[in-house]
């Protein structure tokens, strides 16, 4: 059997592991868990049945319903079983799930009970989807459950035949992308893609079957994934978070020493401990000296160096005042603590380390399975990604973009070979991301090519470095930078609500509706003041003429953020076009 090949990855670490927990889900105050050898034996089970059920090689089945252990039962099934697992968002609406049934050809689908509804109306539309399967429950419009599938399967199936007849170079999976622009296109990865990322991860830490991770992104993003297959081929536990919004709470509770997460939610750790001082100016000097104490106690560590006492007994006392209640916050201590998705500002990078807790920043996109590069604990470098992954190459093209090749590369884009050639060349993957590499081969990422801002006047402007700026103000909690035909630069915000009723409360404005208070003048200018400030050192071209303050939050549901919670600017400029067209009608003819 090819050993490169997720399903006997799995089958291994399940043998090796079979009595230890595998998977665990909240189960009221308990936990409702799952052993390897428990899980290994479903995997089959299911596997067989679904050869039972007539699918071949390469047929693909769907994957739809919030993170459950289930999830993965399925998808190691399907690996098993030789087919490709189709991943959809949770977020999905029925025109988005019709679009990646159809594209994808989709045989089977299974479902959580939210998501059968959104199936209900569009199941007419799907020819080729001939079973529709209940992870639990028995909601309308489903043929079968989960249950019932595991318990019709035949132990005659021949389900090793596939196996042995199993190549790494093998479609895993099709996942489709949620990038902030354009039509989603079904990424073919392989199943080599992900396992050379386990092998590059298992030299970067040693992880045991006494680690527990928490999954909280959405499995049908492939950072979570491909995290979610390093940490069962390595017999470790995972804890399943169905909903998201309830990470801290389960960060707490499950006590994970693994994590993998987007920035979003570092951002919220960070800006919650400056709120916790922000009324007090001696507890904001209390923690800037616990920070300050913290940071060297931990870089002397990590270079090796003596602490000398006196640095030891400061060190003590500002961990005991200040910084294990961060470190508590995030659910104690950790082996893996790593960032994805986008790019997390460097003072949060700072400030956790100097808790304790050391953010490992990597970079990837979906068609790279995700991983490009990454960071070894013992060398990284804040305000960079790492160095590019081994078996990988990145090169920095004359425009600035990176291009990357390596095992971990997509196929392509299912059923769409202009698109492919288009971002496929000799070889190498173009990331569409601008980036540079320093003497030592770190990668810094600097913006995305499509989002450049080109401004009238012929001025360039990559505006996440500015919205990040903006990001270190909680009030601004999304920003989108505008300009790119227009003769300077705007800004929408979404912003934090409670604190925009506080500025309104420090200005004594009264108000009977949010609305009102969104675009109250005073309000308004407030917020120009603080974006001056933030922005004083930009040059010219990139200083920000005008804002407005949005009604509607930013939310997945609502389609104005990804998955992995970055903002989708096309919507948002789209949504909101007539607003920023008088924006600037008004800002032009207070120019005139």
């Amino acid at each position: 059997m090819d050993a490169g090949h997720l399903a006997v990855r799995f089958a291994n670490a399940a043998s090796a592991h079979a009595s230890r927990p595998a998977t665990r889900i909240a189960d009221g105050d308990g936990w409702a868990v799952r052993t390897y050898a428990e899980l290994a034996a479903d995997v089959r089970r299911l596997a067989a049945r679904l050869i039972e059920l007539g699918l071949a090689p390469g047929d693909r089945v769907a994957m739809f319903s919030p993170n459950i252990p289930e999830w993965s039962l399925v998808d190691l099934a399907c690996a098993t079983a030789g087919l490709v697992s189709v991943p959809l968002y949770t977020t999905s609406t029925p025109d988005q799930a019709r679009h990646i049934l159809a594209d994808s050809g989709c045989r089977v689908a299974f479902v959580g009970p939210d998501e059968a509804a959104k199936l209900t109306g569009i199941r007419t539309e799907l020819p080729a989807l001939v079973r529709v399967v209940a992870f639990s429950g028995s909601p309308d419009g489903v043929d079968a459950t989960l249950a019932d599938e595991l318990a019709a399967a035949s132990d005659d199936v021949p389900v090793d035949v596939r196996l042995a007849a199993a190549s790494a170079d093998d479609l895993a999976t099709i996942i489709y992308t949620s990038g902030t622009t354009g039509e989603p296109k079904g990424v073919m990865l392989t199943h080599r893609g992900f396992t050379a990322q386990v092998d590059v991860l298992n030299q970067y830490f040693d992880l045991t079957d006494t680690d527990v991770s928490l999954c909280f992104l959405p499995l049908s993003h492939a950072l979570e994934r491909a995290w979610t297959y390093v940490v069962l081929c390595a017999g470790a536990l995972n804890t399943y978070v169905p909903d998201p919004r309830t990470v801290a709470e389960m960060m707490v509770r499950a006590q994970p020493n693994l994590l993998v997460s987007v920035p979003r939610l570092y951002e919220k750790v960070f800006l919650a401990a400056k709120d916790k001082v922000a009324d007090s100016p001696l507890k904001q000097r209390l923690m800037a000296w616990a920070l300050r104490v913290g940071a060297e106690f931990h870089g002397r560590v990590r270079d090796g160096l003596p602490r000398g006492k006196g640095l030891i007994v400061r060190f003590k006392l500002a961990d005991r005042l200040v910084l294990h209640s961060i470190r508590d916050a995030m659910g104690g201590p950790k082996k893996v603590l790593a960032c994805g998705g986008a790019p997390l500002r460097q003072e949060i990078e700072e400030f956790l380390f100097a808790c304790g807790l050391l953010v490992l920043q990597g970079y990837g996109l979906t068609e790279a399975s995700p991983l490009v590069s990454f960071p070894s604990p013992a060398g990284y470098r804040f305000g960079t990604v790492g160095r590019v992954i081994d078996t990988g190459e990145v090169r920095i093209d004359e425009d600035g973009e990176i291009c990357y090749r390596g095992p971990n590369v997509m196929q392509g884009y299912w059923g769409m070979p202009d698109a492919t050639a288009a971002v496929l060349l000799d070889g190498w993957l173009h990331t569409g991301d601008v980036g540079e590499l320093n003497a030592d081969g770190y990668l810094r990422i600097t913006d995305r090519i499509k989002d450049l801002i080109v401004t009238s006047t012929g001025k360039n402007v990559a505006p996440a470095p500015i919205e990040g700026l903006l990001a270190a103000d909680p009030l601004f909690e999304y920003t989108l930078l505008l300009g790119d035909n227009r003769p300077y630069l705007t800004l929408l915000v979404a912003p934090s609500l409670p604190h925009l009723e506080d500025i309104g409360r420090q200005l004594q404005l009264t108000w009977a509706h949010r609305d009102e208070l969104l675009a109250h003048p005073a309000v308004l200018d407030e917020l120009r003041r603080r974006v001056g400030e933030l922005t004083a050192k930009l040059a010219r071209h990139e200083q920000i003429r005008d804002l407005r303050l949005l009604v509607e939050e930013f939310t997945q549901e609502n389609g104005l953020l990804t998955p992995t919670l970055k903002v989708k600017r096309r919507e948002v400029e789209r949504r909101f076009a007539q607003l920023v067209d008088d924006m600037y009608a008004r800002a032009g003819r207070r120019r005139d």
